[in-house]
């Protein structure tokens, strides 16, 4: 059992940070304060090849593994959370399902624009009824010869307003009368597609969020995701995925929130003294940094058996669970650390602390991870 990074996952760190320092550095306060995704962003990450971090060569990826996948979310998490979220859902609930259900021919179509990042990729499943509870979704599909008629809507759609192909998930019922659920493959210029308003959100400012509407939309076979009933499984595969992706993001703004706690503290001298030499902000900082360790391993670990091809619900059920708390627990310490001045926007602390929460949210809430961890541990994986 080795803990130490190859020099190639070190590599991926110091690219990847130095790139985020210097280009979504200046970005990053400006995308929350307006509540906009950058485009100018989305042009520097292409150079990097961020919109197909694991998708092969073949079909313009980096073809990365799983941890430096990870070490990249998180080091450009560190610096710009909405950001790095629209690159993890791009890639992880949006190009690999493509990658890993698709046909050969639906790669070839699909794969070159999104590793491009010329098309920006989304995942829909979430409706007004359907939340938690995945199997609840409403949108629906009937078979009208070579094509499947689509009603419906999704809601909570991250990168909604910016993607231009979208995994969505509903129920199907064919012309003899069989009914399942079904992952189709669209493209927001099909007929009856429509795009709702942003969503005025607490943090992840810069990332897209929206409602999607499905009006009479004629969907070919060929767009069909797998197999016609494969949906569901589709659907939670995807998510396995896209969990290390939010685990990635919340440690990466716990980093960044500890980082700055530990500047600030140096710096800032009451009583004749800099507060870091105060217990009570010491043991706050190693507390911080226990956490952080802790999350991280639990997260390296879920990579390793992605990319090894064991199951791994369980493990990034309970990376994104715990990342995603200590990531809120870390920026609210960081905010009392700073003081008054934590609480103000002339720092980035307040940010990463309304960014941080959301985590707790999406990609399943934190009680749904308990779920799937607990349902694993009494299946007898222990």
């Amino acid at each position: 059992m080795d803990f130490e990074l190859s020099e190639k996952h070190r590599l991926v760190r110091r690219s990847v940070r130095t790139f985020a320092e210097d280009i979504l550095g200046p970005l990053a306060p400006i995308m929350d304060r307006e509540a906009k995704f950058s485009w100018e962003a989305a042009k520097e990450l292409a150079k990097i090849n961020a919109w197909g971090l694991q998708i092969p060569e073949k079909y313009g990826g980096a073809d990365l593994d799983s941890i430096s996948y990870a070490i990249t979310i998180e080091e450009i998490s560190r610096i710009c959370a909405a950001t790095a979220l629209t690159i993890s859902v791009h890639n992880s609930v949006g190009a690999y399902p493509i990658y890993k259900f698709g046909t050969e021919e639906q790669k070839e179509k699909f794969l070159p624009d999104i590793t491009s990042g010329k098309k920006i990729a989304a995942f829909a499943w979430t409706e007004p009824n359907a939340g938690s509870d995945a199997g609840a979704i409403e949108s629906l599909a009937i078979e009208d010869g070579d094509v499947f008629i689509l009603n419906g809507s999704k809601i909570f759609v991250t990168n909604g307003g910016i993607a231009s192909t979208v995994l969505i998930g509903a129920k199907y019922q064919t012309e003899k009368g069989e009914k399942g659920y079904v992952a189709f493959i669209l493209d927001k210029n099909m007929k009856g597609f429509e795009v709702g308003e942003n969503e005025d959100k607490l943090g992840i400012r810069g990332s897209s969020t929206t409602s999607l509407y499905f009006h009479d939309i004629r969907i070919p076979k060929e767009n069909i995701l797998g197999n016609l009933n494969d949906g569901f499984k589709i659907g939670m595969q995807a998510l396995d995925v896209g969990r290390i992706g939010i685990a990635a993001q919340a440690i990466g703004i716990a980093q960044a929130a500890y980082e700055h706690s530990v500047n600030y503290s140096k710096g800032r001298i009451q009583f004749n003294k800099p507060i870091s030499r105060f217990q009570g902000i010491s043991f706050k900082l190693a507390e911080m940094a226990t956490k952080i360790d802790s999350a991280r391993l639990l997260l390296f670990r879920t990579a390793f058996l992605k990319d090894k091809g064991v199951p791994f619900s369980k493990e990034t059920a309970m990376s994104k669970y715990y990342a995603s708390q200590i990531a809120r627990e870390i920026a609210q310490e960081a905010i009392q650390i700073h003081g008054g001045y934590g609480y103000m926007k002339d720092l980035p602390v307040e940010r990463y602390y309304r960014d941080a929460k959301v985590t707790e949210l999406y990609e399943g809430t934190n009680e749904i991870m308990k779920f799937i961890i607990s349902r694993e541990i009494l299946r007898g994986n222990l």
